[in-house]
């Protein structure tokens, strides 16, 4: 079994959809602590999928500052962390084009580019709980996908209802074995909601070819202002 490792956001950020959000509410930050730094230590977890699939995240952290605006509507975020994967029946594959979930060749019906893949990141809400019972149930605001570019930080528009998924990083993989990504002080700025805000961690796990599965691991919530 190999071990796959990348540090930092190798590949800058971008936002990508990954479908779901919203019903669990959780404690706002306090008007005090709205007024400066807030350091916020997250719980590690596991989870496990199908075909031998368990996935990990541990050291996950958030610290939330608002905006220099000072008008209620923006914030940011640096969120550090870092999500592993046993991933023991992953076929061995050759990374191909991405031509996304059209059944075209090279895709294998999958989100990925004929390779299996972790990929790690956050989902934003504005005005929206995110929590499990509501990702199961899909979505009832304004999803909205849009892309940034490689490297500094991720600029969000965020009006009220809608959520938004940014992936940090990703690793293709491409024969069995243990794989992580980690990511430090990823930088998140966030305009235009002016209710409150949350965010949660997702990784997913997507296994190619004949036992085609998909495998998510959900962080706690959190409020970010």
């Amino acid at each position: 079994m190999s071990e796959n490792r990348t540090s930092g956001v190798r590949r800058g950020a971008r936002i990508a959809g990954i479908g779901a959000a919203a019903t669990v509410a959780i404690g706002l930050l306090s008007t005090g602590a709205a007024n400066a730094d807030a350091y916020i230590p997250l719980p590690d977890g596991t989870t496990a999928g199908p075909d031998g699939v368990v996935i990990h995240r541990f050291g996950e952290h958030a610290t939330i500052s608002p905006s220099l605006a000072a008008n209620g509507a923006g914030r940011t975020v640096w969120v550090s962390g870092r999500a592993e994967a046993d991933v023991p029946n992953a076929p061995k594959t050759t990374v191909g084009p991405n031509n996304g979930q059209l059944n075209t060749p090279g895709s294998n019906n999958s989100s990925t580019h004929a390779s299996s893949q972790i990929n790690t990141g956050y989902i934003i809400g504005c005005q929206v709980n995110i929590g499990t019972d509501a990702i199961s149930a899909g979505i009832s605001g304004s999803v909205s996908l849009t892309s940034a570019n490689v490297g500094g930080s991720i600029g969000l528009n965020l009006g009220p209802g809608q959520v938004k998924f940014v992936q940090i990083d990703d690793m293709d993989i491409t024969h069995p074995g243990h794989w992580g990504v980690d990511y430090q002080d990823a930088e998140m700025n966030i305009q235009g909601c002016a209710g409150y805000a949350q965010a949660r961690a997702y990784t997913v796990v997507e296994v190619v070819g004949n036992n085609y599965s998909k495998t998510t691991l959900y962080g706690q919530p959190f409020s970010i202002g």
